[in-house]
C-alpha cells in the first residue's frame, strides 16, 4: 500500500492510477481511493480525499467515520476513513 507523500506538497498526478477523480471545480478536488493508498497523517488506508487550495471550505454533511486533516504549504487535504 502506497503512503501519500506530502513532504513537498501534494500532486494528484503522482497518484493518478491509484485515485479516481469524482468531482473537480476551481481550487478543489474530490477523489476516491482505488488502490488502498495510506493516509499521510495516520498511515491507515482511507476511502475519500478532498483537496482544496481555497482559504476556507464549508461541508454540508459530516462523514460517517474518522477524518484526518493534512496541511501543505498550498493545500488542505481532508481524508475520510
Amino acid at each position: 500500500m502506497t503512503l501519500l507523500d506530502v513532504s513537498d506538497g501534494f500532486d494528484v498526478h503522482d497518484y493518478r492510477t491509484k485515485l479516481k477523480l469524482v468531482k473537480q471545480d476551481r481550487g478543489t478536488m474530490y477523489l476516491e481511493n482505488r488502490e488502498s493508498c495510506r493516509c499521510p497523517a495516520c498511515e491507515r488506508p482511507f476511502e475519500r480525499l478532498f483537496v482544496s487550495e481555497k482559504r476556507d471550505v464549508t461541508f454540508n454533511s459530516a462523514p460517517n467515520g474518522p477524518i484526518c486533516l493534512v496541511r501543505t504549504d498550498d493545500q488542505l487535504l481532508v481524508l475520510t476513513h
